[in-house]
């Protein structure tokens, strides 16, 4: 009975993730996609789902998967990655760098930046015009209320947004997937999650995200539509009502 239960969750995940993929034609004949791979659940998840949707699309695409690792990952549990990704027939880059050195006081902003930049050379080096990221629904909420309380301007995540001019497409295929469900997805395939070891996890601007979630999780204990109704607003902004 269970097994049928599992099996009904993992299908309607493949499903939501089928529309956001339909939705916002994030994938075409002959793709290469670039999978930014962080190590956990949400990543790990979007390479599982993409492995699937790849036997039945009436298309062909490639995937290829990276890790940039500024010292953050243990040797073992990159071993566990590679494992996991040779056995189910992904081209794995696992980059080792250092963070350049910055006048500035360290940031996620920086560490993400220099992330997404290694990420999109080794895009154009292997012709990947796609390139995925793991942020689910609860990513794109907690992002727009970041931007809104603390920088004063409404903006989030984009569900497919071309830069440099289109030579690289960021696509965001859990769009529509909540973060309990990529969870979820995540133990009931068993997927090799990678514990976050960054030193920099507890700092101020991280401690902010956590309690917006926080936040969010509460309000939708007592009301279950908030995320959603979050989320739809962003798809209907009537500019007439804005100053």
């Amino acid at each position: 009975m269970n097994k049928i239960k599992d099996d009904k969750i993992i299908k309607h995940i493949l499903k939501k993730v089928g529309k956001a993929l339909g939705d916002y034609k994030m994938l075409g004949e002959n793709d290469n996609v670039l999978v930014a791979l962080s190590g956990g659940k949400d990543s790990l998840v979007l390479i599982d789902v993409l492995k699937e949707k790849q036997k039945i699309l009436p298309f062909r695409f490639k995937i290829f998967a990276t890790t940039i690792d500024y010292g953050f990952i243990d040797p073992e549990f990159q071993n566990c990655l590679k494992s996991h990704l040779e056995s189910i027939n992904i081209k794995y880059f696992f980059i080792k760098k250092s963070l350049p050195k910055s006048d500035k006081e360290f940031n996620c902003f920086w560490c993400s930046w220099n992330r997404r930049k290694e990420i999109f050379l080794l895009a154009k080096e292997l012709n990947c015009k796609k390139v995925a990221f793991g942020h689910n629904l609860d990513d794109v909420i907690v992002t727009f209320l970041m931007n809104l309380f603390y920088h004063g301007e409404i903006s989030t995540m984009p569900a497919k947004i071309e830069m440099f001019k289109g030579e690289i497409v960021i696509i965001r295929p859990l769009i529509y997937i909540f973060s309990e469900e990529t969870k979820k997805y995540a133990e009931l395939k068993n997927l090799p999650v990678v514990k976050n070891k960054c030193p920099y996890y507890t700092t101020d601007k991280i401690q902010r995200r956590k309690y917006l979630e926080v936040i969010v999780e509460n309000l939708q204990k007592y009301y279950p539509n908030i995320k959603l109704n979050i989320f739809n607003s962003l798809k209907k902004i009537k500019l007439e009502y804005l100053l």
